[in-house]
């Protein structure tokens, strides 16, 4: 099992390293400052409905410390403090400008973030440090495969990872409509916002890289060989979205 990840982790990085090395901090840049409310329309206003489940699955503890990997503008941060404000929340995010925008939609809820840029594939904290540790929709940017081992690392033994995000429909109807609806919603939105050459350039990419991932049964066999046990998910949207939870063994 090892091997069949290690081998379409290599084939995902070879097709798409040039956009993740070059081309998505621009396109974070262009979008930052209407990412939140692209996404409520292309998920035709269930994003809200979609959190909120997500939020509800995840236990937090007076004091935990959590980290939200990938955060853009701190929507699950700012979630789990309004559900326990005595977190400590550290996000970490390759773009400046989505976390500029984080911390401004921070302040306003009278929120303190704690904001670490740079690469989470190598996460700049030390072992054994985090009660839980949050990703929503960006693995399909990333080699999920290294960043869960460093997000294995990070947790303290018995904490726990949550993740949501948009999988590959298992079914190859569903799967077939989901990206027709994609396809649109793409070029619906970055008409409707006005979006710049670099956003534009990567309507395809957010499709393709979909269809190279994981469906919902394939990532929790990822999580369980990086390392992870009790690994279960729960799906939404006829398989498209799904939420994991996964225990760093104690």
């Amino acid at each position: 099992m090892e091997e069949t990840f290690e081998v379409n982790e290599q084939a995902r990085t070879e097709a798409f390293s040039g956009v993740w090395d070059r081309q998505l901090n621009k396109v974070f840049a262009d979008v930052a400052g209407y990412y939140d409310r692209a996404n409520v329309i292309a998920s035709l206003g269930m994003l809200g409905l979609w959190l909120k489940k997500f939020v509800a699955t995840i236990d937090v503890r007076p004091g935990d410390k959590m980290l939200d990997v990938c955060a853009g503008t701190n929507v699950m941060g700012i979630a789990l403090l309004k559900k326990e404000p005595t977190l400590t929340v550290q996000a970490m995010d390759r773009s400046p400008d989505m976390q500029r925008v984080g911390g401004e939609r921070a302040a306003k809820h009278g929120f303190v973030i704690q904001s670490e840029i740079g690469d989470v594939h190598k996460l700049p904290f030390p072992d054994d440090h985090f009660d839980v540790v949050t990703l929503q929709y960006a693995s399909r940017h990333l080699g999920i495969r290294q960043v869960s081992s460093e997000i294995l690392r990070v947790l303290k033994p018995g904490g726990v990872f949550y993740h949501c995000d948009m999988l590959r429909p298992a079914n190859p109807l569903v799967e077939k409509a989901y990206y027709g609806f994609l396809w649109y919603t793409l070029y619906f939105t970055s008409w409707l916002f006005d979006s710049k050459e670099d956003a534009l350039a990567c309507r395809k990419y957010f499709i393709d890289s979909l269809k190279m991932f994981y469906s919902s049964e394939e990532l929790k066999d990822l999580l369980e060989d990086v390392g992870f046990t009790d690994v279960g998910y729960q799906q939404v949207f006829a398989g498209m979205v799904a939420f994991h939870k996964a225990v760093r063994p104690a």
